[in-house]
């Protein structure tokens, strides 16, 4: 996986870098087309360009390039209820199953450090391999319905619009370095 990570690079968003970001979004949700998950609707779907550009404006967005300098993948996280919440990892297709979604991860980790948040917490698909599975091999735990905070019971209300919410689940990862 080290050897595969090389040729790219991974740093924080650029404003510039939207139009290319909205197009990695839309290559990576192909993923789930086969899966039943998604709708039509939401399979077209991607982060709106306000979004990336307010997220790279303050810092929370961070993309992994190519060794030529085209974005392929990006992360994109928000402050959420004293956690830093990955709102999303996408990568490109074309350049998926090289350890890019993981190292996106690991920038995300760094960045929560770096601002002294002590949980990383998230949304996902529970079953999908490269979704709560992933998570999981990366230290991240379920919540247990009960523990969620209402944050996260809004946000489920927000997705249930779209989704399936008794396919996904809110996870955990604690940063113990505090």
């Amino acid at each position: 996986m080290q050897q595969a990570i090389t040729a790219y690079g991974i740093d924080d968003a650029r404003a510039s870098d939207v139009d290319a970001l909205i197009d990695v979004d839309c290559a990576a949700s192909t993923l789930f087309a086969p899966t039943g998950l998604l709708s039509e609707e939401a399979l077209s779907d991607h982060v709106p360009a306000e979004v990336l550009t307010h997220a790279a404006d303050t810092g929370d967005l961070f993309t992994v390039r190519a060794a030529e300098g085209e974005p392929v993948g990006f992360a994109l996280v928000s402050p959420r209820g004293g956690t830093l919440y990955l709102d999303q990892i996408s990568v490109h297709p074309d350049h998926g199953r090289k350890g890019l979604g993981a190292a996106l991860l690991g920038r995300v980790v760094d960045e929560a450090k770096k601002r002294k948040i002590r949980r990383i917490t998230l949304s996902t698909f529970r079953d999908l391999p490269w979704n709560g599975p992933f998570y999981a091999r990366h230290g991240f735990r379920e919540i247990k319905r009960n523990d969620m905070a209402e944050w996260m019971l809004e946000l489920e209300r927000i997705q249930a619009q779209d989704l399936d919410i008794t396919k996904r689940c809110f996870m955990v990862r604690k940063l113990g370095w505090l």
